[in-house]
């Protein structure tokens, strides 16, 4: 009975003693093995054998990218103004070896770099242009932490500044400014806008008047040809009547219907100046008609040639 009870509990001692031995290291992660208390080998992932007691995990590592928060501090800018900055930096272990031994607290260790890094490029530089600069500031921080952190075991991969709080009353100067500069960008615009308005005015103006004087013009020029086109008609006219009359004279008993004309013309005329005044105007003798007949005649017969030039030439 002893024998059985010592064998369960060597048996125990046995399982115990082997589920010790097997290590599990779960992926993206490292585990330092010190063997009598110095550095013996780094596991990685997968299921791993180590001997109790002899063996134990002194460091576990994570590969993983990590973000560590970096405490707000306090900056002075070359300007002399007290920021308040704070940040974010993104690191990996890829020597666990080094993380361990390399230093006593490799997050506490760039935490620091990060902020010295941080005031000595904050104190370069003026306020507005610290404000300006945060991509030139997050790389120069990421340089310095690389170049101190190889021997730590550690890349730092970015840094990224979070906020950069200035005092309160540099904050309200700086609304000041900004509600200054907006009231001038609206007054500017304002202004242009009442220039653009007068430019656009005047220019309707110069159009419209432009147009009436080219409409009186294109009107004087209409009335120009219409009275050109006129007195050509009459003339035309004239002319036509001119050779029409020409052609009667020269027809047979065309002499003969001139002289009737020109006497009933004649004697009508004597007709129309006694109508128009009280003074009565007769001929000299006026039991002979016929001869002042025969002397408006004689006046026809003179022009005859005239008048057949005349229409000849017309022709």
């Amino acid at each position: 009975m002893e024998v059985s009870i010592a064998v369960i509990i060597l048996a125990a001692v046995a399982m115990v003693f082997l589920f010790q031995c097997v290590c599990v290291v779960p992926q993206q992660s490292a585990y330092v093995i010190e063997r009598l208390g110095r550095y013996h080998a780094t596991l990685t992932a997968g299921m791993r054998i180590i001997i109790p007691i002899v063996d134990r995990i002194a460091y576990r590592h994570s590969l993983k990218e990590i973000p560590y928060d970096v405490a707000p501090q306090v900056c002075i800018t070359r300007d002399n103004t007290q920021v308040q900055i704070d940040g974010i930096l993104y690191y990996q272990v890829t020597d666990a070896r080094q993380a361990s031994y390399g230093t006593s607290n490799f997050e506490i260790a760039i935490e620091q770099l990060a902020k010295t890094s941080l005031r000595s490029e904050a104190g370069k530089r003026e306020l507005d242009k610290l404000l300006e600069d945060r991509e030139t500031i997050n790389r120069t921080v990421v340089a310095a932490l690389d170049e101190a952190s190889t021997s730590w075991g550690v890349k730092v991969l970015r840094y990224e500044i979070k906020d950069i709080v200035p005092p309160d009353s540099v904050l309200r100067a700086m609304q000041l400014q900004i509600t200054a500069e907006r009231e001038k960008r609206a007054k500017i615009a304002e202004s242009e806008g009442e220039r653009q308005k007068e430019i656009n005015l005047a220019e309707g103006e110069k159009q419209a008047a432009i147009a009436v004087s080219e409409g009186h013009m294109t009107a004087k020029i209409n009335n120009a040809r219409g009275d050109a086109e006129s007195i050509r008609l009459v003339a035309e006219a004239t002319a036509s009547a001119v050779r029409v009359v020409a052609e009667a004279i020269n027809t047979p008993g065309g002499m003969e219907a001139i002289n009737l004309k020109v006497a009933e013309q004649y004697v009508g005329a004597f007709g129309n100046i006694a109508k128009a005044g009280t003074t009565l105007i007769v001929p000299g003798n006026l039991a002979d008609m016929s001869a002042l007949v025969a002397t408006a005649l004689n006046v026809v017969k003179a022009d005859k040639a005239g008048i057949t030039a005349g229409a000849t030439a017309l022709k």
